[in-house]
């Protein structure tokens, strides 16, 4: 979903000065989109989506999903080798060396910024999902209905109260201080050593999981906001209701000239990605990475569900 700022800022600016006149040409409406995405669960959903509503309304594709991580199909967009692609508003913090900026904590401001930002260079942000997927911190489904968790307010409260929680997270999520550190400074709480287990490496799969099964007492865990695992492993996310994680909506961007060449593109697709709610991208991801269906499957049937 998101990547560091090491490498990534400068191969942005590489790709971005070696754009073309030709790349950036007028689209012919009888070439087909080339619909690309990154390499995770969640790309593959989203660049499906895009691929499908489009091919049913008779606008040709070529499929390049799950081309690479982030920088990849960044550049690929920049140099005019990919057409579209679904990216996430907070990453314009990266794409445009804006890491310190409060506007990405901001929904209608990052989505602002980002479009009007990559505007000047010919590639068009539509509307974003309301789904967020951010950093969160979510707990078993029973401990919450339990204690009446909703937010990380309600958690703050809990914990005051001498509440039985172990959280288990990556290195990265306990000791940076985009993170944990800055969830407890918003919220009034500080977790000690024995209420934390963290895990090598950062993947939110190996949390779900310890908090699933009750690892060393654990029954919290580092997730992202759309992870596909929270419904089926019994988590739920906690309200990050102050806004301190930056927000990474998904949605479509595509280049200049393609929209030009159909029109309809951006109707479509707004109205596609519209009905993206954070469970619903949940529910998707889901399908495919626990209950192992195609992305293809997945979609169309989810496609075949709004026409009904």
């Amino acid at each position: 979903m998101r990547f560091s700022a090491n490498s990534i800022i400068a191969k942005s600016l590489i790709a971005a000065c070696a754009v073309s006149a030709i790349s950036l040409s007028q689209a012919n409406a009888n070439e087909p989109v080339v619909v690309s995405s990154k390499i995770d669960t969640e790309g593959s959903v989203l660049g499906e989506l895009i691929i499908q509503t489009l091919e049913r309304h008779d606008i040709p594709t070529e499929n390049r999903l799950q081309l690479g991580g982030t920088s990849v199909v960044r550049s690929a967009l920049e140099a005019g080798e990919i057409d579209v692609y679904p990216e996430y508003t907070g990453n314009g913090a990266f794409f445009f060396d804006m890491t310190d900026s409060p506007v990405w904590n901001d929904a209608e401001k990052a989505y602002a910024t980002v479009r009007e930002r990559d505007a000047e260079q010919g590639l068009i942000w539509l509307e974003p999902a309301s789904a967020n997927n951010t950093w969160a911190m979510s707990i078993r489904e029973d401990v919450a209905e339990e204690h009446d968790l909703v937010s990380l307010e309600d958690l703050a409260a809990y914990l005051a109260d001498g509440g039985e929680f172990k959280f288990a997270a990556s290195a990265e999520f306990v000791e940076s201080a985009q993170a944990l550190p800055a969830f407890q400074e918003a919220y009034g709480f500080e977790l000690s050593d024995d209420q934390l287990l963290v895990l090598s490496g950062g993947n939110t799969a190996a949390t779900m999981r310890a908090a699933a099964q009750q690892t060393s007492g654990v029954n919290a865990a580092m997730t992202y906001g759309t992870d596909g695992g929270l419904s089926a492993l019994g988590l739920v996310v906690l309200e990050d209701s102050k806004g301190v994680q930056p927000v990474y909506q998904p949605a479509p961007v595509v280049r200049e000239s393609v929209l030009e060449a159909y029109p309809d593109i951006e109707t479509l697709l707004n109205d596609v990605f519209a009905t993206l709610d954070e469970d619903t991208l949940q529910t998707l991801n889901a399908d495919v990475a626990v209950n192992g269906l195609s992305p293809t499957q997945v979609v169309s049937d989810y496609l075949d569900s709004l026409n009904n």
